[in-house]
């Protein structure tokens, strides 16, 4: 098997075991599905063409979320994209349970988005976000103290009711 192929293989695991978290952070980013899919393509690619650390658990997860929100920050800042709206991710059943607190966190600003998704669902500790995202952690933690926050009062609100 050549060298070539055995990169391809192991990228193809890599996708196989982290496609879901890839695509929750575009989409978390995004709010808008084809856009999400988009960018998971773009990271695919980047992973195959790039010197990814695809022997490295801890290293290419991390290095597959960097990638991704940096991709999902430059096709914000696009041309084409501050010419579209998106459309909004609510519906009908929006307003259930299971549905209320990510249509609350999309409600956030993306700076405060990241850093919640990254601490709750992908369970990293505010050090490990600040290594992700390069900020530093005490910034990391007060943005993490300031989305509870805005959550909290949206809830109270009834807005998010």
């Amino acid at each position: 098997m050549s060298e070539q192929q055995t990169k391809i293989n192991q990228a193809e695991k890599v996708i196989r075991q982290y496609a879901d978290m890839i695509y929750r952070i575009a989409l978390h980013n995004l709010k808008n599905t084809s856009d999400a899919e988009d960018i998971f393509q773009e990271v695919c690619l980047t992973l195959l063409t790039k010197n990814a650390p695809l022997f490295d658990d801890v290293h290419i997860k991390r290095w597959l979320i960097r990638v991704t929100i940096n991709k999902c920050k430059n096709f914000s800042k696009s041309l084409w994209q501050s010419k579209t709206e998106t459309l909004d991710l609510s519906r009908e059943d929006s307003r259930k349970t299971e549905n209320l607190i990510p249509e609350l966190v999309y409600s956030l600003p993306q700076k405060y988005r990241n850093i919640i998704y990254l601490y709750y669902y992908e369970k990293y500790t505010v050090a490990e976000i600040a290594e992700i995202l390069g900020e530093n952690k005490n910034t990391v933690n007060s943005k993490l103290q300031r989305a509870r926050r805005k959550l909290k009062e949206i809830l109270e609100e009834g807005d998010g009711l």
